[in-house]
């Protein structure tokens, strides 16, 4: 049960539209490293976790990162309000405009829709645990992107937030990864544990 708290998670009040700006910043509402995937990625994940601590853990994230997209969609609706048609034209945001209007919808900034495969659940604490480490920094990283691609302090400072707690998320997936092994109580459990790995190494 999620309780939702009708504020944002940092602020974004943005006083100068700018469609060149939200073209880029749409990848990270629905692009492959963005916080859609992420959201569904740990809140999938979460099931066939183990541990509590790392189910809690997976949860946590999850819903953050439903605030994070929450926070992203107001970013691009606040750039991209009001504009005349030769805004959208002069900023090339008109091939977009064509399909969406200026709705906010889950794409990259090359324009590729929002798919699944963007994200993944296998399952293994080892593996789930690993590929949300890489997630996570390759989340920061289209956020140091997109802080080289923009100037405005109003677009700015909620997308240094947000690169800020991708830190944090990386940072709280390295302990739960250094958790999941110590329980493991081994370097090689997958390779040297039998009644896990029945049949992989015949």
């Amino acid at each position: 049960m999620f309780s939702y708290e009708k504020k944002l998670q940092y602020p974004v009040r943005i006083k100068n539209p700018n469609p060149v700006y939200a073209k880029i910043i749409i990848s990270q509402y629905g692009g492959p490293d963005g916080e859609l995937g992420a959201s569904l990625r740990y809140l999938s994940q979460r099931f066939s976790m183990p541990y509590n601590e790392l189910k809690g853990l997976l949860t946590d994230i999850g819903t953050e990162e439903l605030g994070h997209l929450e926070m992203i969609g107001a970013i691009v609706y606040q750039l991209t309000r009001n504009l005349t048609e030769d805004e959208i034209k002069k900023s090339g945001f008109d091939a977009y405009f064509v399909d969406h209007t200026t709705g906010v919808y889950p794409s990259a900034a090359s324009g590729v829709p929002f798919t699944a495969a963007y994200l993944q659940s296998k399952g293994d604490v080892i593996t789930d645990l690993t590929e949300n480490l890489a997630a996570e920094q390759k989340a920061r990283t289209t956020y140091d992107n997109i802080l080289r691609l923009v100037d405005d302090p109003d677009v700015r400072e909620p997308i240094k937030f947000l690169r800020e707690r991708e830190i944090v998320h990386f940072q709280r997936f390295g302990e739960g990864l250094r958790l999941a092994t110590d329980r493991l109580d081994s370097q090689n459990f997958y390779a040297f544990n039998p009644a896990f790995d029945i049949k992989c190494n015949k």
